[in-house]
């Protein structure tokens, strides 16, 4: 009898991290949620995390990280969110809301999770196409990274397990992950996806980030209905 393949997935609360988690499941993995309170500008998108989490995962780890000591980045730092831009202009150079090595720092906790749980998949909403302009979403990051886990870590080095990291979205359209997660019974009115979500309701979203602009882009050009909750802009 084959035992079931164990996953640990970043979980961030948002729409990517939600269909990874429907497309992992679908794969039959059993899986343990990661996510991470950063001192990112709002922790709402954690309260989303823990809501997906709760049916969906053998287990859910929030880890407390504090990347404002370093700042440099509008979701860390007294910077403000840029708003209104033109969505042609999103993913022409790095953004200010770009996180330094936030993926690096956030799949390192993800490799030694794994080493714990022994899970030899990692999976990882990065997107290639539809994206932000960061330079950790990128398919050779992806490949290093995993190049130097099976480098770093004991089951690597012993070659009893190999770990791979699963993109799953990697060179979808926002549309399509749309059309995907739908196909799988993704709530995407339960996602957060906003960097700068105004006060009041817990899954409003501001409309005016990059973020939002995306996600907006996305439920347009799948042609299907936008679940999210605006605020006027």
């Amino acid at each position: 009898m084959s035992k079931t393949p164990k996953a640990v997935l970043l979980l961030s609360g948002g729409l990517d991290s939600a269909t990874i988690l429907a497309i992992a499941r679908d794969q039959g993995f059993a899986v343990t949620a990661l996510s991470f309170h950063y001192g990112q500008r709002h922790d709402r998108e954690l309260d989303a995390a823990e809501a997906i989490a709760a049916d969906a995962c053998e287990r859910h780890v929030i880890v407390d990280l504090d990347l404002r000591a370093f700042g440099g980045s509008a979701l860390t730092d007294d910077i403000d969110v840029p708003k209104g831009r033109s969505v042609d202009d999103i993913g022409d150079g790095i953004p200010i809301t770009y996180v330094p090595a936030r993926n690096t720092i956030f799949l390192s906790h993800a490799l030694a999770l794994a080493e714990v749980e022994g899970a030899e998949t990692i999976f990882i909403g990065v997107n290639a196409l539809d994206y932000s302009g960061y330079p950790d979403c990128r398919p050779e990051y992806i490949a290093a990274f995993e190049t130097m886990a099976n480098l770093a870590t004991k089951s690597g080095v012993e070659d009893t397990g190999r770990v791979h990291l699963a993109t799953p979205l990697i060179d979808m359209t926002k549309a399509d992950i749309i059309r995907r997660g739908l196909e799988l019974g993704v709530d995407y009115g339960e996602t957060l996806s906003c960097y700068d979500p105004p006060l009041g309701d817990e899954l409003a979203h501001c409309g005016a980030c990059d973020a939002c602009l995306l996600r907006k882009k996305g439920f347009s050009e799948a042609g299907v209905s936008d679940p999210t909750r605006y605020a006027l802009y």
